[in-house]
């Protein structure tokens, strides 16, 4: 587990004093650009002002320990360092930047989000993001960008499957596996006419403005094609251990962490036929690489040094289990960008680790919703339709709250966790539930009930999602389920949006079936296994287009037995420990169901639609999507049970099927909705609104459910 207190997500001002407070209160100094006494390097292209960078002590005797041991990123000549002299012109104002990155699997994909947060935070010029991905992080990156909707953005994608029989030959003892090789293959694996890319690591954060790399492309000689800093260990010097051999290297060797490459000169010099035969060639006395692609650019350029730019220190300060980089960040008057290149990553041992780990959480908690600013300085696309109409609502209007949250686009990160879909069964079932951040203490219990696969939308800030993380990962019973898909979608807005998050959590599942529940049910121990059973006797699918209710009960007491039968539950229903669902407050949300009949029943029998019906049901899984219009409380299931018959699904009750609700505080939305008479007209206005798109949608079919529609909704319903 990560230390606590943890910065909380940040506005963008209070991050600004943050790390401004973070640099001066607790390193002192100035945080701008040093002066060098007189006798410093002149012209060296290391040091550019910016008060938003971190900064560590300067410490003389680490100074004087790096010019004893013989260092040679130690010496007065040395390009590693970050001396303050000519700076690079920067790329023009509205220069397209282009920025490679490999990326494969669920955590990966996670630490992606963080590094490219990062980067939009200081960034000035348009981004366009290269993700070369496996199917898992293009799938969860793809919908994250796509709902991101950060302007000035664009992003590509390449299939690493495709590119995998380039590298596969190739022996990596390396955790990265084939993905840690793929940055070799780049210059062919990019457009032809890309002549230049920042390459990165997952596990880079920026501190800078990403414009101001860019701009050492201009030191480049012609001959050169590969920017690197130089790495800040003893692993290529072979020191490190008794018989150590690593891959040939020039000195210390380079850090492929960070990267600018020119495409265009690498072709030109037959990139691809020069690692080849290197590779081939040291794999002879050598069994494998240790470092991935990091051992192969090494040997190339201990060969064709001429390829290699030295780049200063501060664009790859690497906190490896081994590092030395405290002799570059000592010196520097500010980092740009922090390598967790240890497989330890934030729990690698280093004496400053507290003061880069802070750094880090910062934007790993920080609102992305904060980062979708406009570069007003350069011309970019309007913006989609949803945020055309968010910008013409009127504030005045009473019901503002709510059309605002339904515009809304939320970020949405699919299987935020690492996920084994399950394998296909034809009647499979998969539970489908919504749940925010007060809900979590229901995961437990629910796997235990459940055991097939569940697709579960969570609602979550981003420093929340964090917090989920840690929680899932301290629990035995959660850590052991990987057939359970957890997606985040960002909180943003004033409402709950419950419709949004079941369509989220729907579109997920992977099942023939779905299970439409709701987060503080558990289900009867047996269902998973009935349920399967009961859409093979049915006949369920292209044969019988049907939703199968799942009788709904609750009791109000925290503890209980919960029943393993429905003989068990009966009992405890004549007992008084168990009702029918919300009896008391709701009768007809679930009266059609039918209970006095599902005593006595033997076989499944079918029910007819009645107004303000809201049972839970299994589905096709491609069935109606719930209408995203009903936030907060009232009607988002009703409206969904209206559509299902509509479309003239059959409604058949299952007769050994049963649900449990557990009790809870009230949520927000249901306070509001009982004390805010404005809260319940706005309601009813979406229902006016959803009728008329059911009556445009079903004709004259639809006029069967106006009176339901128009049925005032009471206060006291819970």
């Amino acid at each position: 587990m990560l230390p606590r207190g943890r910065p909380r997500a940040l506005g963008a001002a209070a991050l600004l004093l943050l790390l401004l407070l973070l640099g001066f209160l607790l390193f002192g100094g100035d945080l701008g650009c040093e002066r060098r006494e007189p006798g410093g390097r002149a012209g060296a292209p290391g040091c550019f002002p910016g008060p938003l960078m971190p900064r560590v002590p300067p410490d003389g005797r680490l100074r004087r320990a790096a010019a004893l041991d013989g260092d040679p990123g130690a010496g007065p000549g040395d390009h590693n360092r970050s001396d303050c002299g000519p700076q690079p012109p920067p790329p023009p104002k509205c220069e397209l930047l282009h920025v490679a990155i490999v990326c494969a699997g669920h955590n990966s994909s996670r630490d992606v989000i963080t590094l490219v947060k990062s980067m939009l935070f200081y960034r000035k010029n348009p981004l366009h993001l290269h993700l070369v991905t496996d199917a898992v992080a293009r799938n969860i990156l793809e919908t994250l960008f796509h709902t991101w909707m950060v302007p000035a953005v664009r992003v590509s994608f390449y299939h690493a499957d495709q590119l995998k029989p380039q590298v596969s030959w190739i022996p990596n003892k390396h955790y990265s596996g084939l993905y840690g090789l793929m940055k070799l293959v780049l210059p062919s694996a990019l457009p032809a006419e890309l002549a230049r890319v920042i390459v990165l690591d997952t596990d880079v954060t920026f501190a800078s403005d990403i414009s101001e790399l860019w701009a050492l492309f201009a030191h480049f000689s012609d001959t050169q094609a590969i920017g690197l800093v130089e790495n800040q260990s003893d692993w290529y010097l072979g020191n490190l251990w008794k018989n150590h051999r690593p891959w040939p290297a020039l000195g210390r060797g380079f850090n492929t962490g960070v990267i600018l490459l020119r495409l265009d000169r690498l072709r030109q010099a037959g990139w691809e036929q020069m690692w080849r035969l290197t590779a081939r060639r040291e794999l002879l006395s050598l069994p494998a690489t240790s470092l991935a692609d990091q051992d192969i650019f090494n040997a190339v350029i201990k060969e064709h040094p001429g390829l290699v730019q030295r780049l200063p220190c501060v664009w790859n300060v690497q906190l490896s289990d081994h590092t030395l980089a405290e002799r570059c960040y000592s010196e520097a008057s500010d980092l740009k960008v922090i390598h967790w290149n240890s497989p330890k990553k934030l729990r690698v041992k280093n004496k400053h680790v507290e003061f880069f780990r802070n750094f880090y959480l910062t934007f790993l908690e920080y609102d992305g919703n904060l980062l979708r600013r406009e570069l007003f300085v350069c011309p970019s696309q309007p913006p989609p339709g949803a945020e055309q109409a968010l910008a013409q609502l009127d504030e005045e209007d009473p019901c503002f709250e709510f059309r605002q949250q339904q515009l809304t686009v939320h970020r949405v990160h699919v299987t935020f966790l690492p996920h084994e879909p399950p394998p296909p069964r034809p009647h499979d079932v998969t539970l489908v539930a919504q749940l925010s951040m007060d809900r979590l203490q229901m995961l437990e219990a629910l796997c235990r009930h459940w055991p097939g696969p569940m697709s579960l939308a969570l609602y979550l800030t981003d420093a929340e999602a964090q917090q989920f993380l840690h929680f899932v990962e301290a629990s035995p019973v959660l850590a052991a389920r990987q057939d359970v898909a957890y997606h985040v979608v960002y909180r943003e807005g004033p409402l709950y949006p419950v419709n949004q998050l079941r369509n989220v959590a729907l579109a997920q599942a992977l099942t023939p079936y779905v299970f439409l529940s709701d987060i503080d049910f558990l289900p009867a121990y047996s269902l998973y296994d009935y349920l399967r059973a009961s859409i093979e006797q049915l006949g369920l699918g292209s044969r019988r287009k049907a939703a199968l209710v799942v009788p709904a009960f609750e009791t109000l007491r925290y503890r209980f037995s919960f029943p393993h039968s429905k003989v068990e539950l009966l009992a405890l229903l004549d007992a008084g420990t168990l009702y029918t669902f919300r009896y008391h407050e709701w009768p007809r949300g679930h009266a059609p169901t039918d209970y006095a009949r599902w005593r006595e029943a033997q076989a499944p029998y079918r029910v007819q639609w009645a107004a303000n019906y809201e049972p839970y049901v299994v589905v096709p899984r491609d069935c109606p999507r719930y209408d995203p219009r009903f936030v907060g409380f009232g009607w988002n299931k009703v409206a969904h049970i209206v559509e299902l018959d509509a479309q003239e699904y059959e409604l058949l009750v299952l007769p050994e099927a049963f649900t449990i609700h557990l009790p809870h505080a009230p949520s927000l939305d249901i306070s509001r909705f009982r004390s805010s008479p404005t809260y319940r007209d706005c309601l009813q206005a979406l229902k006016d609104e959803f009728h008329q798109d059911l009556s445009r949608h079903h004709g004259a079919a639809a006029l069967k459910y106006l009176p339901a529609l128009q049925q005032p909704q009471s206060p006291a319903r819970g």
